[in-house]
């Protein structure tokens, strides 16, 4: 027999699962399946049901290449249009008061990733006191391509979709997360890569203020975001990789298979990557009135949700692109592209700021600092003059991955966020030695990253980041503080922007 619990939230009750020291719903509908006249349209309410809705397992992942999806070794989470859905997992021990709420948006290039991931479970937060909660949301053509210009009367499009429904995700929470024993009045949201770049999204969204209270980016690509010209092309080129006549493009978008969207905004990226590196096509669109500015933007002009924020990198970020997916500027003809794009004299500070360039592990770092770092920079100074921000470098690598040579890669700071330092991933990772050093960095995360979510302020061992001082904790072992860390390269990147497609 499997212990179960039912809940009833605002569309039906939902039964979970009663684990040993956590309660788990799985595959929460947040809003109606955007299948059939619902395609590229915005979230829709979820329709009620009666009865007991089982949540026991995942959902479907959104619509993505299966490689996207791959949950372990030869194991793929099924993907459907049909993926709006939502994840919570509580302590299994009752509290007098509600618990603070952490919503987890993942990664993946707004192309692939699913909430189904084991990484994300967010078992060790639970335990430690907070209510997590894990989306899915439209992904690629599906979520960020604007097609409106191809509009018709009896068939419109919306923009902004992934953005829209990860809003309408947080709504959901604010209706039902007290079910849950969830305060809904102490809500975080915190993301990592694509998922950092979507918190900062949310923090310039009109629609998302109130929704949320404090905010964390992991390693994003801050200043992604298109404009609505860059977008409008975007969406032409691949309506052209498609073969389809404009004027037969609604009809064409309504009635394709996925797939061949799919494989058609495929190539479309592939080739806008090839002409103008730096330049990433499938993110949010700064269309004036849903999200009226790109987010760095919003951020600097203070027009953004002037909620406590942290946020920051990991010192080693393009070394995983390099190796595994090698579409980021990290190499030398890429950076050469790009920075003659930028103008003699940002392509002549830029060098002189790695002088070892363009060596191939220098180009992989200057790829990362561009696309991470960088802009990461800008939203660490815009957001210091409006709101509390707290500024950090992931400087922690287990001795496995220093002899790789891939060192505090992107993304291997969810190891000690997600706490799996002592399960099956942190066993490999310390395989050839650091299991003590992980259990002391994945202690500074948490402990770190839970009391902001309770109080809006890590632990007073974190300085503020300012622009005076520009106090950056670096989370290895041992943890410090360092003022203005890189300031060289920070001073050579200054005022450089993300390219334009059009």
């Amino acid at each position: 027999m499997v212990a179960t619990i039912d809940i009833t939230t605002d569309d039906g009750v939902v039964r979970g699962r009663r684990g040993k020291r956590v309660l788990r719903w799985r595959g929460l509908p947040y809003a109606a399946p955007p299948i059939g006249e619902l395609r590229f349209r915005a979230p829709q309410p979820v329709q009620p049901w009666s009865g007991v809705r089982d949540a026991t397992e995942f959902a479907a992942a959104s619509f993505q290449h299966r490689g996207g999806a791959r949950i372990g070794a030869r194991v793929y989470q099924p993907t459907s249009e049909d993926s709006l859905t939502l994840n919570v997992t509580v302590p299994v021990t009752p509290s007098i008061t509600p618990r603070p709420v952490m919503v987890f948006i993942h990664g993946g290039g707004y192309v692939m990733g699913t909430s189904a991931l084991n990484l994300y479970s967010g078992a060790r937060l639970a335990q430690r006191g907070a209510v997590v909660v894990t989306l899915n949301y439209r992904l690629g053509a599906f979520g960020y391509v604007d097609f409106s210009q191809f509009a018709t009367p009896s068939r419109p499009f919306d923009h902004n979709l992934g953005l829209r429904d990860q809003v309408a995700a947080l709504e959901w929470v604010q209706r039902n997360i007290a079910a849950f024993g969830g305060d809904p009045g102490n809500v975080t949201i915190f993301g990592e890569s694509a998922g950092a770049h979507a918190v900062l999204s949310l923090m310039a969204v009109p629609a998302a203020h109130g929704l949320f209270h404090r905010a964390i980016a992991q390693s994003p690509p801050a200043d992604w975001g298109l404009s609505a010209e860059d977008a409008a092309e975007f969406a032409r080129l691949l309506v052209g990789k498609l073969g389809v006549d404009p004027a037969d493009a609604a009809k064409a978008l309504q009635e394709l298979p996925a797939n061949d969207i799919r494989k058609a905004a495929d190539r479309t990226i592939a080739a806008t990557g090839r002409l103008r590196p730096g330049f990433f096509p499938i993110c949010p669109v700064a269309d004036g009135e849903y999200l009226p500015q790109a987010p760095v933007d919003a951020i600097r002009d203070g027009n953004a949700a002037d909620v406590p924020l942290i946020i920051g990198t990991c010192r080693d970020e393009g070394e995983l692109f390099a190796r595994f997916a090698d579409y980021l500027p990290t190499n030398p003809e890429r950076l050469r592209i790009l920075l003659s794009a930028a103008g003699p004299e940002v392509e002549k500070r830029v060098r002189a700021a790695y002088p070892r360039y363009p060596e191939t592990r220098t180009a992989v770092r200057m790829g990362g600092d561009y696309v991470f770092w960088r802009p990461s920079v800008a939203v660490m100074e815009g957001h210091s003059r409006h709101a509390p921000t707290y500024a950090y470098r992931f400087d922690y690598a287990p001795r496995a991955l220093k002899l790789a040579g891939i060192g505090a890669t992107h993304a291997t700071d969810l190891f000690p966020v997600f706490g799996v330092g002592d399960g099956p991933i942190g066993r490999a990772l310390t395989a050839a030695g650091g299991a003590r050093s992980m259990q002391v960095v994945t202690r500074q995360f948490q402990d770190n990253w839970l009391a902001f979510a309770r109080t809006g302020a890590p632990l007073p061992s974190w300085p503020a980041y300012t622009e005076t001082d520009r106090l950056t904790l670096i989370i290895d072992d041992p943890v410090r503080v360092l003022p203005d860390p890189d300031r060289q390269r920070r001073l050579a990147w200054a005022g450089v922007r993300a390219p334009s497609l059009t």
